[in-house]
Parts: structure tokens; C-alpha cells; sequence
């Protein structure tokens, strides 16, 4: 292996079976989230993006269904709900995923935050319940 800087995307084998199982093993310092969460890609300087369902993602990167081909260390940026543009490199592309390395560490668990403000229950999601006695 050459001596260089790699990131932790970087090292990692698409078809490995133990991906979910063995992050050590791996190469891998950042626990993933496993999750299906939609967010916009774009190469780094265009302006329209293209949505791709993410598929776990890392404080360090993210892997997503991407059915065209990216070379390796293309810049690009990532759309994440409750985080927005992140810059980062493709770490790897193959069989309709991509691998994506940050460029700098994110927070994961904001991109499962709630996106509506809370504050009440719409009423098509209340229940429906009976009025009075039924006797």
C-alpha cells in the first residue's frame, strides 16, 4: 500500500460482505448510520444537481445509488437535509453506488432531525374518534 494520505472512504471495497459488519477490519474509523434518505449531488462547479438515495452515511462520508460512473477523486458536493452543501471526492463508483469522502467531518444525526417545526399534529394525521357514549 502507498504511504499517502487516504481517507477512511477511500479504503473501502464495494463488494466486501462484511462491510455493515467490521468496521475495524476495514479501514474504517467512523461509525455509519445505515439509513435511506434522498440528497442532491453535483460535480463541484456546476450548478444543477442530481438526486441520489443515500444509503448510510459517516461523520467522514456517505455511500448512495449513483447509476452512472464517476471517476475516482472527482470533486464534488453533496445536498444533505438538515446539514446542506457538503464538498467532498468520489472514494469509489462502482455497480449503481458511489462512495463519497468528506472533504471535513459532519454531524450524521442532523440529517435524521425532524424537517417541520413541531408544533402541532395536522389534522388529516389525528385519529378519528368517536363522538359521546356508544352504548
Amino acid at each position: 500500500m502507498e504511504t499517502g494520505t487516504t481517507t477512511a472512504m477511500d479504503q473501502y471495497s464495494p463488494t466486501d460482505p462484511q462491510e455493515h459488519v467490521d468496521d475495524t477490519a476495514s479501514g474504517r474509523q467512523d461509525a455509519r448510520d445505515s439509513l435511506f434518505l434522498m440528497a442532491g449531488l453535483r460535480l463541484a462547479n456546476e450548478t444543477g444537481s442530481t438526486p441520489v438515495r443515500v444509503r448510510n452515511l459517516s461523520a467522514g462520508g456517505m455511500m448512495a445509488d449513483y447509476p452512472e460512473g464517476l471517476n475516482q477523486a472527482v470533486a464534488v458536493q453533496v445536498d444533505i437535509r438538515g446539514i446542506g452543501w457538503v464538498p467532498g471526492h468520489v472514494a469509489w463508483c462502482t455497480a449503481g453506488r458511489i462512495g463519497i469522502a468528506f472533504d471535513r467531518p459532519i454531524d450524521p444525526m442532523l440529517a435524521r432531525k425532524p424537517v417541520g417545526q413541531g408544533g402541532h399534529t395536522p389534522v388529516f394525521v389525528k385519529p378519528i374518534l368517536p363522538r359521546g357514549n356508544l352504548r
